[in-house]
């Protein structure tokens, strides 16, 4: 009789009940995957809306006063611009929505994660101090990083990183996005406004919305100043009137004069990137303007790396299925289990932690780290400790409180009434800490309460005093 699911084991239901997952679910970036992983948006997506709205808003002003100037208008010419301004305003908002929609929602160029750290990677290990976790006892572990790699590209050296969150080496001109938490290919940026990080398969959707958006603004403000100037015109060369009277233009204006330094700005900039076959990255970290830059080439060559190649298709197959746990979530740091302290360390860790031993009794080390010269003797002290032997304390405890600022009364003062086995309890010879700890061990019981009682009525001096 075949059981039923009920009274399988517990793993066995686990097994059945496990579906198959696609990447996109297992992903561990900050991405934001819709339609089944065919749209990847990044973490702060939610620009998008605002950005939309500042390119649709003066859009729709423009066309309604272009529409309303367009019934007003006496003449044919007139109503044939304002139509063509019109149509030209809303080709372009249509095309600039489209590149901005291809820029957020494709994938930029994502490199695939490991699970693992590839065989090479562990060949090339460098130990060094770092301050990223500290003990209690204050020193510093010594952690181990992959070194970079060198690679020849175009006849220059060129050194890639390993990447310790995608566990593998970043090609060239890739870089890791802190934002979306990905390795992009030729990473340009991560842009705020769409949302999305700028890299080799997003790159040149990206300068065709800032150049249309630049184009819009130049359309919209040279036309909103010819209808303020027609309007001047019509109320006898009166700006304020005209700007009354066109209060819409005159918003548009504003709006536009301000927008087009941003994006007008950033157009110039990139063009400038790409005859010189940059990235923004590049362009503000390795500094190519003073050296040689191993990527550049002629600049008809370098824009039509952008425009006119075909644009490879996407390194990580996001919607691939996946087995179960394939992509364990949480950030992964080597090595964390090991032990990084190597054996001299431990030798020194071990001696630093052995106590001080005063007659086989250990002295705690908070009492060896008391800044003895901090008290000072009164007037009734002083009287009362004159003609007293000198005693001094063993040169172990004595070498502990020497950066302290020991007090010579504090630690050499002693009653007269101390006897001779105490005397010579407390004279010990210095001896190193571990054979007095086995000393201490192997002596007859009754010489040990001979030092306990001595170590007491030493201790109730010390107290009155």
């Amino acid at each position: 009789m075949k059981p039923e699911p009920e009274d399988e084991p517990p793993q066995a239901q686990e097994q059945l009940e496990a579906k198959p997952r696609r990447l996109y679910q297992a992903w561990k970036g900050n991405n934001i995957f819709l339609c089944g992983g065919r749209l990847i948006f990044g973490p702060d997506a939610a620009s998008l809306l605002l950005t939309t709205f500042l390119i649709i808003a003066p859009t729709i002003i423009f066309c309604y006063q272009m529409k309303s100037k367009f019934h007003h208008s006496s003449s044919t010419g007139q109503q044939h611009m304002h139509r063509a301004a019109l149509v030209i305003v809303i080709i372009t908002t249509i095309m600039d929505l489209v590149f901005l929609f291809m820029t957020s929602a494709r994938d930029p160029g994502i490199m695939p994660r490991n699970t693992r750290a590839p065989p090479e990677a562990d060949e090339l290990l460098l130990g060094s101090n770092t301050p990223s976790m500290d003990w209690s006892d204050g020193r510093t572990p010594r952690m181990r990083f992959r070194r970079p790699k060198d690679v020849i590209v175009n006849g220059f050296t060129v050194k890639v990183k390993f990447c310790e969150t995608c566990l593998r080496y970043r090609p060239p001109r890739s870089s890791h996005c802190s934002i979306c938490n990905n390795c992009v290919h030729k990473f340009d940026h991560h842009c705020p406004w769409v949302g999305q990080c700028i890299g080799l398969r997003n790159y040149r959707y990206f300068f065709l919305f800032i150049a249309t958006s630049t184009f819009l603004c130049i359309f919209v403000f040279v036309f909103a100043w010819l209808s303020v100037y027609s309007q001047m015109e019509d109320n006898g060369g009166s700006m304020w009137m005209a700007l009354r009277k066109e209060a819409y233009s005159f918003a548009l204006i504003i709006y536009t004069s301000i927008v087009v330094w941003f994006v007008g700005g950033l157009t110039v900039f990139h063009l400038y990137l790409i005859s010189t076959n940059q990235t923004t990255y590049e362009n503000f970290r390795y500094h190519y303007d003073k050296k040689d830059n191993p990527y550049r080439k002629r600049i008809a060559a370098n824009f039509a790396e952008v425009f006119f190649t075909k644009i490879p298709p996407p390194m990580a197959n996001i919607r691939s299925w996946v087995g179960e746990g394939a992509l364990e979530a949480g950030f992964y740091t080597p090595y964390i289990g090991l032990d990084v302290t190597t054996p001299r360390e431990k030798i020194d860790l071990e001696r630093e932690n052995k106590e001080v031993l005063v007659g086989g009794v250990q002295i705690p080390t908070v009492l060896q780290n008391i800044d003895y010269g901090s008290f000072e003797d009164s007037s009734e002290d002083k009287n009362r400790i004159e003609g007293e032997k000198t005693v001094h304390f063993p040169s172990a405890w004595a070498q502990g409180n020497e950066g302290a600022g020991t007090s010579a009364t504090a630690t050499t003062a002693c009653n007269d009434e101390t006897s001779e086995d105490d005397l010579n309890e407390i004279d010990s010879p210095n001896i190193a800490s571990t054979q007095a700890s086995s000393e201490a061990n192997t002596e007859p019981p009754g010489q040990t309460d001979r030092m306990e009682e001595a170590l007491e009525r030493k201790n109730q001096r010390s107290n009155t005093i």
